[in-house]
């Protein structure tokens, strides 16, 4: 039997696990701009009528009181990796196939564990003892139907689809629910007057191959209960990708470039971090009137680099015709393997090798500087303009800097030792709480005042637990006359 773990409204959740004053509120997680969209709404803010994918001003529309949480994923990811540890002590073959979901072949741990129904109980009792988090969980002979029953009854659920019970199960299923019945797959539907997966039965598998291509065969399957593919422990990425829905539709070609240019840099960055090369780029434009485009281009030589990357990425964008204005864009990669693959070497390297390699060698390098100072400490010249301005005193240079700090941070102590260092440093500016239970400063000095103060951060004060500091520069900062604490 297969499990399927299902976390519930994860990103909200754990928000309103770490901050008391969040609990029984609607919440999204999702930036806090006026192009933002929805990542995980809470089951308070679902009675609303909210969800995820959903344009942040549309869910204040439909709830006024809405609390907005910016997102935290390397939080969110440290949580999944706990919750991936607990599955994975009830069954040596688990999934995971995102952030908050997995499944795991229970078959043969019933003399260790009891039967599947059992273990998924302890499985969610241990995540709610451990982590404080519910989860719903489905239990089936197969995979597909696994993540199905998964979501029939959350959250908090738990429903056993038994091998006896599967023939009336698939005739009632709505087609909707199958995985990779989408919008397109659902008007062919529509003409074949399926509705259910029972109705695919009234049609061979050639038929359905010849209207739906691969998927027809596999549809047919699904509806006959059969479902070949297994719970793969150590299943590769298929692809990984970084998108932005920009603040303001733009239509500049070298400010598109920036752009890509930034989620090049972010997925190669990705790739290296789990030592994968790919052997596919691709790019996605969303316009304005919400049209949306995407081309990709295979290469013979798998590359891991940003800048090879973002040349890639770069030339697919320049055969677009742009026009209308930009809303989304955003850069892919796909056919991953990993980096230590055996691959057939040409005898004549092909051209631009010896720069890709050298290339790679410089991002690797800027990985471990960013693995020891944090990620905004170097950064292509495009994509960090310059802050630095020169005093009325002495000719030195002045640089501002916004520093974000979460963890357990927030308390007169923690601001009063931050006013403390400052003042020892010799920097100005400020340092106060914010709503969402992390802490803003801003240093203003020397460029090495300022990185003094930054590293100072990444410690804090005694009796405090600094989780993650973010930095951000400030080009148009005001001076500042002193160092303050602010309410």
């Amino acid at each position: 039997m297969i499990l399927h773990i299902d976390m519930d409204a994860f990103f909200a959740s754990v928000e309103q696990r770490d901050n008391p004053e969040l609990r029984n509120k609607p919440v999204v997680i999702c930036s806090d701009t006026q192009r933002a969209v929805v990542s995980t709404a809470s089951y308070e803010a679902r009675r609303f009528g909210i969800h995820s994918a959903m344009p942040l001003f549309q869910a204040r529309q439909r709830c006024r009181h809405l609390v907005v949480v910016p997102v935290d994923m390397e939080k969110y990811a440290r949580v999944s990796r706990q919750i991936m540890a607990v599955i994975s002590g009830f069954s040596p073959l688990v999934e995971p196939v995102s952030i908050d979901e997995a499944y795991a072949d229970v078959t043969g741990c019933k003399t260790l564990f009891g039967p599947p129904e059992a273990i998924a109980m302890q499985i969610k009792q241990k995540i709610l003892t451990d982590l404080s988090l519910t989860c719903s969980i489905g239990i089936a002979p197969v995979k597909f139907l696994a993540k199905i029953a998964s979501d029939m009854h959350k959250p908090d659920g738990l429903t056993h689809i038994s091998k006896e019970q599967m023939p009336a199960v698939l005739k009632e299923l709505p087609i909707e629910k199958i995985p990779g019945v989408g919008n397109r797959a659902m008007k062919q539907m529509g003409v074949l007057n399926i509705r259910t997966l029972g109705d695919v039965q009234r049609f061979d598998a050639q038929f359905l191959s010849r209207k739906l291509g691969k998927f027809g065969a596999r549809l047919f399957q699904l509806s006959c209960g059969i479902d070949a593919s297994r719970v793969q422990p150590r299943a590769l990425r298929k692809s990984i990708s970084s998108e932005t829905t920009l603040a303001a539709d733009i239509s500049d070609f070298h400010e598109a470039k920036d752009i890509l240019l930034a989620h090049s840099r972010r997925v190669g960055r990705d790739l290296r971090k789990k030592n994968l090369v790919c052997r596919s780029v691709s790019i996605k434009i969303t316009f304005s009137d919400f049209t949306r485009i995407t081309r990709s281009r295979k290469i013979d030589e798998p590359i891991c680099s940003g800048e090879a990357i973002f040349h890639l990425a770069l030339s697919l964008f320049e055969q677009v015709p742009l026009k209308k204005r930009i809303r989304l864009l955003g850069v892919g990669v796909s056919h991953l393997q990993s980096a230590d693959a055996p691959v057939q070497m040409a005898l004549i390297p092909p051209a631009g090798h010896r720069r890709k390699k050298q290339w790679e060698t410089v991002d690797r390098a800027v990985d471990s500087i960013f693995e020891k100072f944090g990620r905004d400490m170097v950064a292509p010249a495009v994509l960090k303009p310059l802050t630095a301005k020169p005093l009325a005193k002495g000719g030195k240079m002045t640089q501002s800097m916004k520093v974000l700090i979460s963890g357990k941070v927030q308390g007169v102590f923690f601001r009063m030792e931050t006013l403390k260092a400052a003042q020892k440093i010799g920097v100005t500016g400020y340092v106060r709480n914010r709503a969402d239970r992390s802490v803003e400063a801003v240093f203003q000095g020397t460029p090495d005042q300022v990185a003094q103060m930054e590293k100072w951060c990444h410690t804090g004060a005694p009796a405090s637990r600094v989780d993650r500091v973010v930095t951000e520069d400030m080009p148009s900062a005001p001076d500042f006359s002193a160092f303050e604490i602010r309410y």
